[in-house]
């Protein structure tokens, strides 16, 4: 059995690892023409639910890899208005309320440093500079891939795991939609020093912090306290791919404040997706000029190269399909709103439940098609309640900004949460709903 893979975002490079391992043969073909282009620098925060995932795809060495170059946890995730006052705040233990294996605990980890983490070891299985142009299906069964360089790759199964914008998904399932969501997303990034160390208040500085204001804009700030930024070198197992990392558009070796701001697209200008640099630090002040003078100042005193500016979308609900020897895992099969922090770990489960399906049809327990349909039916339901649960979390409706309705809901949100903090029940049921949506748990 040969399966080949479009697409080398973390789920692809996930289940490649895991086939391989399996003694599946597998190629990966992956649009950037090299192992550090195309690279975004943004936390991801990978829950226990991934990180088993992780572990059951790579080697042990990789996994301790990946473990390695992971950021010390957070030990809070606490909401605020846009003056940094505390509206709730939850333990970051019950946010996980796990174990202490690196497996069954949260991980946040740049997501550039992830990517190359999981290319270490598959130099031989990637190729790179190859856009998929479409695939045949042929009477025998399998699957060939065409590329925009005339070259083809044939396999007995072909894995969309090229993103959102996938050439795979088009022909497969060209009924399938996205929805813009009319939020925009501006991120940037801040190294952490001596001189702005205490930048956030100690809490935020600690943990995660999420602030609502009351045009119904969402910021995020989270510190990036990197383990080998005080302790030297980091003492992976592939110590090499850390300490030689390019470090392409901003270095993460380092320990950093990364801050990301989700606004109304009416709130916006008409070119705000097409600044860059300075010009959108300059957006996210205007846009939060009203904010604490501690956030404007961490916008200000970002790094502008860091920067970035992106389209909020979701996926429309698909009704199911029939199995075919074409399948999609990721963002190809399931674009969602960042609002839960669902998407990679999504596409990690997508990864090790079509791994483990695929090593049965190995072991001539199914047929490759039922595996397929097996997978698919499945990954529909989880990925269905995570792309729902992500939009609930950020999805412009415009609420916050109509008269009268407006202050009473802002009123209402900023209330309910000052009650539930003070429930520490509720708090808990919350806070485990929260790691099940993360975990892709639901289902």
């Amino acid at each position: 059995m040969k399966v080949i893979i479009v697409g080398a975002g973390t789920g692809g490079m996930c289940l490649a690892h895991g086939l391989r391992h399996a003694g599946i043969d597998v190629e990966v073909h992956e649009r950037d023409r090299t192992r550090t282009g195309g690279l975004h620098g943004y936390r991801v925060g990978i829950s226990p639910n991934g990180a088993r995932a992780l572990k059951a795809c790579l080697s042990p060495e990789l996994f301790d890899t990946f473990v390695a170059t992971t950021a010390k946890p957070y030990d809070n995730y606490t909401m605020y208005t846009e003056r940094f006052r505390v509206l709730m705040s939850i333990a970051a233990d019950q946010m996980t309320g796990v174990g202490t294996a690196p497996e069954d605990r949260d991980h946040n980890v740049s997501r550039m440093t992830l990517r190359q983490v999981l290319f270490t070891g598959m130099e031989d299985v990637i190729r790179f500079d190859r856009r998929c142009t479409g695939w045949t299906r042929h009477d025998d069964g399998r699957v060939t891939a065409h590329f925009d360089d005339g070259e083809d790759a044939t396999g007995d199964l072909l894995v969309g795991a090229d993103g959102a914008n996938s050439a795979v998904r088009r022909r497969y399932l060209p009924h399938a939609r996205h929805t813009e969501t009319g939020l925009l997303a501006i991120g940037g990034k801040l190294a952490l020093t001596d001189a702005n160390r205490h930048l956030l208040p100690d809490t935020a500085m600690r943990g995660m912090s999420m602030l609502f204001d009351r045009r119904g804009q969402f910021g995020i700030a989270h510190a990036m306290y990197m383990p080998w930024s005080a302790d030297g070198a980091p003492g992976s197992t592939d110590r090499a791919l850390v300490e030689q990392w390019p470090g392409i558009c901003y270095d993460n070796t380092t320990d950093h404040l990364s801050w990301g701001l989700s606004t109304s697209r009416t709130l916006a200008p008409p070119d705000a997706l097409d600044r860059r640099g300075a010009d959108l630090n300059a957006l996210a002040l205007e846009l939060t000029r009203d904010w604490d003078p501690r956030w404007r100042e961490l916008v200000a005193t970002s790094d502008p190269s860091a920067s970035i500016a992106l389209s909020v979308r979701t996926s429309d609900p698909l009704e199911p399909w029939e199995p075919t020897p074409v399948t999609l895992i990721g963002d190809a099969a399931h674009t969602m709103t960042p609002g839960r922090g669902a998407g990679a770990n999504t596409a990690l489960r997508d990864a090790r439940e079509l791994r483990d399906r695929l090593v049965r049809v190995r072991d001539g327990e199914l047929s490759l098609v039922a595996a397929v349909g097996e997978y698919e039916e499945l990954m529909r339901r989880y990925s269905s309640l995570a792309v729902r649960e992500s939009l609930e979390m950020m999805n412009d409706d415009g609420t916050a900004r109509r008269p009268i309705v407006g202050p009473l809901s802002v009123f209402a949100q900023r209330t309910g949460m000052r009650v539930v903090d003070h429930l520490p029940p509720v708090k808990r049921r919350i806070a485990r709903n929260m790691q099940k949506v993360r975990d892709s748990e639901l289902v």
